[in-house]
């Protein structure tokens, strides 16, 4: 329907994958899942529920009536009953026995934690082959000068696969991030309404350890190793800040690739993917516009942006639980989740296609290299018998006056010819042409960035070879 406000997340920039995880059906059947898991960690430590329950829940685990669901919500007004009440209608036998004991934070605290870890594992994913697709481009041009730039002006050249070393980098960092979030995975549990289990240890007649033991059971029956020791009512909202934080450090790193990459196609000196029918501009028919790279910097600065606010939801948490989370932490966290899919759904498709330019490159570092390599030359000139102190303010006259013929009339640099024209520099073109070769001026660029595709790349993307191979296709 054309008339009702969709997120352009869900219409235009998120995957389909990224999108199922964080579906309405993927949180219900987990739900499903868990009360599953509940009955049957109960039924193991003693609980009157039978087999038959129990494969009447399982039965229906993927079928969900949702239409009773809608119509009981709109009586009670609390979504988790009117899915204990759906459920019962499709299973009248274990209708009784359905959330037994627990809580609402009993299914929906334990399917986020189950459905934000899924979701960071799309992520890690998509983050390794956006450093595969980086590490190719660094590898093919690891020997091409470039001019190096700080504070956007010219400086000592590198490499173009140097620089692409600095964006791979600062992804390794976030994926060190990433692996960190999952290896510390631990869901809510059984915790009941202030997360003292005063619920289950009525159930079981005050036998501590088979309460202990049902925390256990129901985490290991979802898949996981670990659950949270004590708890209010909910996890503490700190968990949701801590994945939000590790998707801003992602989108940082996005946004400092787009924004280099937006520069670079400024300069036409590297350019990001240009389709066959792809419009730059409605008035300009001739601009390639860096669109997907602009695309990244929009999104990654609304997940930087979108990071505030699990860090104030866990920051104003009253004692063992309020509820003024749940509206925002329901827009907050899918949405940051979607978003920096999208980034790197861009950024794989970009770093997949990237074109660079060793012309356009060359051009712009043989109007700069002069006046770099000022001093190579003075020491070229000093081996030839020349005075180094003289040589030295008779380079410092003729670089400001080359630099006033580039700036003031528009001309090209003409340092070399002055030089060559001085004779007290006793140089001639060929000496000059000898020490401005681009590749003496580049330093360890070539060698840093071999060692480090080689020792620091390679063996993560080794350790995640399974996954790699991935496309990104934009839909928009």
């Amino acid at each position: 329907m054309n008339n009702i406000y969709e997120s352009p997340l869900n219409t235009r920039y998120a995957s389909d994958e990224m999108k199922e995880i964080f579906s309405p059906d993927r949180k219900f059947k987990t739900w499903r899942r868990l009360w599953i898991a509940l009955a049957k960690s109960e039924k193991a430590l003693g609980l009157n529920i039978t087999d038959e329950q129990i494969a009447e829940m399982e039965k229906f685990k993927d079928d969900i009536n949702y239409d009773v669901a809608k119509a009981r919500e709109k009586e009670v007004r609390h979504d988790v009953m009117s899915h204990v009440y759906a459920y019962g209608v499709q299973c009248p036998k274990a209708k009784a026995i359905i959330h037994l004991g627990a809580t609402s934070c009993y299914v929906g605290d334990n399917t986020d934690i189950i459905i934000m870890t899924e979701g960071l594992k799309l992520i890690r994913k998509k983050l390794v082959n956006v450093i595969y697709r980086l590490k190719i481009f660094a590898d093919e041009y690891k020997n091409l000068p470039t001019l190096g730039f700080t504070h956007f002006q010219p400086a000592q050249l590198t490499t173009v696969g140097k620089r692409a070393c600095l964006w791979i980098q600062e992804l390794l960092m976030d994926l060190e991030d990433v692996e960190y979030q999952l290896s510390k995975a631990k869901l809510l549990g059984s915790k009941g309404t202030t997360g003292t289990q005063a619920s289950f240890l009525e159930l079981f007649d005050g036998d501590h350890e088979k309460v202990k033991k049902l925390d256990e059971m129901i985490t290991k029956e979802m898949g996981f190793d670990a659950y949270f020791p004590v708890s209010g009512q909910t996890y503490s909202r700190k968990l949701d800040s801590q994945f939000l934080n590790v998707l801003s450090s992602i989108a940082q790193s996005a946004y400092k690739f787009s924004n280099d990459l937006r520069l670079l196609q400024h300069l036409k000196e590297v350019e990001e993917p240009f389709e066959k029918s792809q419009i730059g501009s409605s008035a300009m028919a001739y601009k390639r516009n860096p669109m997907r790279s602009e695309r990244i910097s929009s999104l990654a600065r609304y997940v930087i942006a979108n990071s505030i606010n699990p860090a104030i939801t866990a920051s104003t948490q009253w004692f063992e639980r309020t509820l003024d989370d749940s509206a925002n932490k329901r827009i907050s966290v899918p949405e940051s989740f979607l978003a920096a899919d999208a980034i790197l759904n861009i950024y794989l498709n970009v770093a997949a296609g990237m074109v660079a330019y060793p012309k356009v490159i060359e051009q712009h570092i043989l109007k700069e290299l002069p006046f770099m390599a000022t001093e190579n030359i003075m020491m070229q000139a000093v081996k030839n018998g020349g005075d180094r102190q003289e040589l030295h303010e008779k380079i410092r006259i003729h670089s400001m006056a080359a630099a006033r013929v580039v700036k003031e009339e528009g001309k090209e640099n003409d340092l070399i010819e002055r030089i060559v024209k001085d004779e007290s520099f006793n140089l001639n073109l060929d000496d000059i042409n000898a020490v401005l070769k681009p590749e003496n001026f580049i330093g360890r660029a070539k060698e840093q960035t071999e060692e480090f595709l080689r020792d620091y790349v390679s063996p993560v993307l080794d350790k995640y070879k399974d996954v790699l191979g991935e496309e990104a296709e934009l839909s928009v």
